[in-house]
């Protein structure tokens, strides 16, 4: 607002492509510029919600990371599901991947996964040796499913079930896991703001990117094209890491980042190194039927 003069509102929403579905369904859409989660971002322009991109004024697509490039969205930020445990409890020789998560011989005590078979199935298969870029590919063969399922079978006396971001450093916290898997951030913040000593396991993260979007027929587009110029500038990315960990999209911007900072982003080249990029196109197509065979799972 201070470089453009441009007077801003800002809302918040709980995600949900049907929130927006219904804004512009209804004809009373008040959003410009919303940030979407990378599932809104596939089914939103499939259904013509968002404004298409003019990749142009963004400074052209070579500027970004290629899994923040659609024709309906541009990156706004990168975060990753990592390993984390915590580093008061668990001291010398620390696990480091997903078979280390499994190992509870050497490491004791439960493990808390995100409940639901996306991210969960990844790990699994990961954990029982399937590289990061054949996971997608091995999950789309009914043997694949079957294989981490039956990874899965061996942890089950030890797993614990997380459903919202806020409880993983929570059961770190508490004693009653050894091991989660957490978003990146929250465990961060453990640790910036309640002075906790958890640590990441980087190797095998699992990331997503969420995007900035034009909701479609915004009367403001020229303001919103304005707005996402200036936040993909890789001069203002670099400001959001040492707030927040969540890695930037513009390639340009991740060199200009504090070194002490840049080690907790996934952006971080040695941490992007290794990773898994969630596909949500294969979730898409895929969810409803690995829902139920999760949930048949669990409850047996």
């Amino acid at each position: 607002m201070e470089t453009t003069k441009i007077k801003m509102a800002e809302e918040n929403w709980d995600g949900g492509v049907g929130t927006l579905r219904a804004k512009i369904q209804g004809g009373n859409n008040n959003w410009d510029v919303v940030q979407v989660e990378s599932e809104e971002l596939l089914i939103g322009c499939e259904e013509g919600l968002y404004e298409k991109l003019d990749w142009t004024k963004l400074g052209g697509k070579e500027k970004y990371l290629p899994d923040a490039v659609n024709d309906c969205g541009v990156g706004a930020i990168v975060y990753s599901f990592i390993l984390a445990y915590d580093g008061d409890k668990i001291k010398g020789d620390a696990p480091k991947s997903w078979a280390d998560f499994w190992n509870v011989q050497k490491w004791p005590g439960k493990r808390a996964l995100r409940k639901g078979p996306k991210t969960t199935l990844e790990i699994a298969l990961m954990a029982d040796g399937v590289a990061p870029k054949d996971v997608y590919k091995t999950l789309a063969t009914s043997e694949g499913v079957e294989r981490a399922f039956k990874k899965l079978d061996q942890l089950k006396p030890n797993l614990v079930w997380w459903e919202k971001g806020s409880q993983p450093p929570q059961l770190l916290a508490s004693g009653e896991v050894a091991m989660t898997d957490a978003y990146n951030g929250r465990i961060a913040a453990a640790n910036d703001k309640d002075k906790k000593n958890f640590k990441i396991a980087w190797t095998n993260n699992l990331y997503t990117i969420d995007s900035w979007v034009i909701m479609k027929g915004s009367p403001n587009k020229a303001q919103a094209e304005t707005y996402l110029q200036f936040v993909n500038d890789p001069q203002n990315q670099k400001n959001l890491p040492p707030k927040i960990p969540y890695g930037p999209t513009a390639k340009a911007a991740t060199p200009l980042i504090d070194k002490n900072v840049l080690p907790n982003l996934a952006t971080a080249p040695e941490n992007i190194a290794s990773a898994l990029y969630i596909n949500d196109k294969f979730w898409l197509e895929n969810l409803d039927k690995l829902n139920q065979r999760f949930n048949a799972w669990v409850a047996k």
